[in-house]
């Protein structure tokens, strides 16, 4: 990868349900920074996917089950999201309150991802249902209608352990590898490394989340460019690993028995 990289912040205003989300990505593109190139990696929030693609919930059409009402009031959360959770979760590991921690898609996340944030007044938004497809849908879109190769990437925010604040977090890619391996590769001192890979994906998401923002800003997406990674269709999928191979989960599932 190249040392220089440019990020471009992509104004879209507020993304509603099925409106032509790669459209107006295509339009802002091209007013800030003269369209798409070759080999530009499109990062886009998870919220903004999801709402485009219709997945947006209404709290009012929701009724809570009595394991929901049950954790609704154990966790302080209003009851129809706890549904919601339980709905879009492979399983509950835990809670705060607030919080119910689950197991979704290979990865451990606060509310399953299930998020009031820039959604309608009285609704929430799930994840996307498969973000790496959606990546790939937007990317084909863009390429048709540009004729560059590029690379997309579905982010989302995400806390982490032990520490204050957010960062992003790919859950989707399509069109560049989301960790590149380095095993094999000497350190400073001639050390060959045996454990690291990068989190290439989860790196430029954070990088491109620096302009794209949490709050009102309308700015759903962003460009980065001039990174020098490889494009290929081939390429789709966010790595992961198993929970019995995760340093935390593994600690977490020691300390509850």
């Amino acid at each position: 990868m190249n040392n220089t990289y440019t990020v471009f912040a992509l104004a879209t205003g507020i993304i509603a349900e099925n409106d032509p989300l790669t459209e107006r990505i295509i339009e802002a593109a091209g007013q800030v920074c003269g369209g798409f190139r070759d080999g530009d990696i499109l990062v886009i929030a998870e919220t903004a996917v999801a709402t485009s693609e219709g997945t947006v919930i209404r709290l009012e059409d929701i009724t809570p089950t009595p394991r929901a009402l049950h954790l609704a009031e154990k966790y302080g959360i209003d009851a129809a999201v706890t549904e919601i959770v339980l709905r879009e979760s492979d399983s509950i590991v835990g809670g705060i309150p607030g919080f119910l921690l689950c197991m979704k898609g290979g990865t451990l996340l606060p509310n399953a991802g299930v998020d009031a944030s820039n959604a309608p007044p009285g609704c929430v938004t799930p994840l996307p249902k498969d973000p790496t497809a959606s990546a790939r849908r937007i990317k084909e879109a863009i390429e048709r209608a540009t004729g560059s190769k590029i690379g997309v990437i579905v982010a989302d925010s995400r806390t982490h352990a032990m520490r204050a604040g957010c960062s992003g977090v790919a859950i989707g890619c399509a069109g560049i590898p989301s960790v590149i391996d380095d095993r094999g590769r000497s350190d400073l001192f001639g050390r060959k490394l045996e454990v690291t890979k990068r989190a290439v994906a989860d790196n430029i998401t954070s990088a491109a989340e620096l302009v794209m923002g949490e709050a009102d800003e309308c700015t759903p997406a962003a460009i980065v460019r001039g990174l020098g990674l490889p494009v290929s269709d081939d390429l789709a999928g966010v790595e992961s690993i198993a929970a019995d191979e995760c340093l935390f989960m593994g600690v977490f599932a020691k300390s509850r028995k």
